[in-house]
């Protein structure tokens, strides 16, 4: 019995020991099949959410918008019918040529993208670089003068004589209504008092922000008041002083009687965009201290050839257009957010996504918001009305000459001196590049053009307005004669750079 149960009992543990090795197998299988599952949803997971992010950043903005103007569209604007026939709705762009410029409560497009983690890590980046600046002064004070040197003389020289500059705001505010005021009094406070630059800048920018709140507030009341004149036994209706007072502060440039408000302040964000404020300030005067003021003050021996202003254009590359997203970022989003928080104001549409530009076209109209706006209804429009839609393209050329001479009179009155670079880079190759690369370009590579462009732009800009500062100081005019005055210096000064 025993010889004959050894090959039986051989037998099933043989068969024993095959199916638990199936067993195996199949589990073994069944978990490689379901890590490959896993490592396939990880893979599909991980494409959907670089696929999310690379298209909130382009279609946010216009998700956005379309979605605002929607919501304040008047139900009434379905196609309404005329003798049993259905009118033809016209398009958003004749709308915009006849309606004025709506305002809804909306936050600035900075904030909302920051919000979004790997957008605030850019600010971040430019806090550490702030930072390192500060680092870098510090560490080259104590090597230089064996201890901690904090000075800011040149900040301080800049702002300086800040209580004539408030007494001349003040007086900017009191004859705000007085164009001949507007016209004279800046400018006899700037060229009287010698003020330096900064300050020059703050009463020069506010005379023009004035004068162009006059001229909308005049442009919008004006025309209300003479369509609807007043019956027998009744009074005028004028704007109250209200909201005049309101418009004179608010950062808007299109005068209305009422605004979309906010129900409170939020004094936490005044606080916090006060202070990056202040950051912009001493980021702006490191930019200048560390990249600017060594370059192109006269130190060495070294004369003046097209070599060195052609390393100079491009050694200003990095400094202008670190001053150019300075003043963006400092203005158009931290100053005017602050007065519209401070002031309640909802509509904080001051600018729209301008860096993913394709077109300069694009760029001049999302750069600056509240200025295009002014352009757009006060200039542009008004000039095809009294065409009757004839001229779009003198209506544009005059608004960029219009522009262009603005800018051009605040570097002047702002620098102190005459050398229309602006003015060259704006009304001639800013009106070209506005027609060649227009609205029909679509593709990335036009980004990357207009970067460009920008960047030699502030380049040239930084370059010619630096030298042309020290050509001021070390060949003064000798006389007051109009070519000397608008004939720059550094064209004939010979001091070495």
């Amino acid at each position: 019995m025993t010889t004959t149960e050894t090959p039986n009992g051989l037998y099933h543990r043989n068969v024993k020991s095959h199916q638990t090795e199936e067993i195996s197998s199949h589990v073994e299988g069944h978990n490689n099949l379901h890590e490959e599952e896993l490592r396939q949803w990880e893979k599909h997971a991980q494409k959907v959410k670089l696929e999310v992010l690379e298209q909130v950043q382009d279609q946010l903005s216009h998700i956005l918008d379309k979605a605002l103007n929607e919501s304040v569209q008047p139900f009434t604007q379905s196609q309404p019918k005329t003798n049993g026939k259905t009118t033809k709705k016209p398009d958003s762009r004749s709308q915009r040529m006849d309606d004025g410029k709506v305002f809804m409560d909306r936050p600035s497009l900075l904030d909302e993208l920051f919000e979004i983690s790997h957008i605030r890590t850019i600010y971040h980046m430019f806090i550490a670089v702030l930072l390192i600046f500060c680092l870098s002064t510090l560490a080259v004070d104590y090597i230089d003068e064996g201890r901690l040197v904090l000075e800011f003389d040149m900040l301080f020289f800049a702002f300086g004589k800040l209580q004539t500059v408030a007494l001349a705001c003040m007086g900017l505010v009191l004859s705000a209504v007085q164009y001949c005021a507007l016209g004279h009094f800046p400018i006899h406070v700037v060229v009287h008092h010698q003020l330096p630059p900064a300050s020059r800048f703050i009463v020069i920018l506010e005379q023009i922000r004035f004068l162009m709140k006059s001229y909308s507030f005049i442009r919008e009341t004006a025309p209300v008041v003479m369509k609807n004149p007043t019956k027998e036994g009744e009074s005028p209706r004028f704007p109250t002083f209200s909201s005049y007072l309101y418009f004179l502060f608010c950062p808007t440039l299109i005068y209305r009687e009422s605004y979309p408000r906010n129900n409170h302040i939020r004094w936490k964000y005044v606080g916090v965009t006060l202070g990056m404020i202040l950051g912009c300030l001493f980021y702006g005067y490191f930019i200048l201290v560390r990249l600017c003021i060594p370059v192109f003050r006269p130190a060495t021996n070294q004369p003046f050839s097209k070599r060195t202003m052609v390393l100079a254009v491009f050694h200003s590359i990095l400094p202008g257009i670190m001053l150019l997203l300075l003043c963006f970022f400092a203005f158009l989003h931290c100053w005017l957010n602050l007065f519209g928080e401070l002031l309640r104001f909802a509509d904080r549409m001051f600018y729209k996504d301008w860096w993913n530009s394709t077109s300069f076209a694009n760029y001049y109209r999302t750069w600056n918001v509240v200025v295009h706006d002014w352009l757009y209804y006060y200039g542009y429009r008004d000039f095809l009305l009294l065409s009757k839609r004839k001229c779009r393209t003198a209506a544009m050329l005059s608004v960029f000459i219009v522009s262009a001479v603005v800018h051009e009179y605040a570097l002047t009155m702002g620098f102190g001196f005459f050398y229309p670079v602006m003015f060259c880079l704006f009304a001639v190759f800013g009106v070209v590049f506005n027609f060649t690369m227009n609205d029909k370009r679509q593709s990335p590579v036009f980004n990357v053009i207009m970067w460009a462009c920008l960047f030699l732009g502030q380049g040239v800009q930084v370059c010619l307005y630096c030298q042309e500062w020290y050509a001021q100081i070390h060949c003064p005019r000798t006389g007051n004669s109009f070519l000397e005055l608008v004939t720059p210096r550094s064209w004939s000064c010979s001091y070495q750079r």
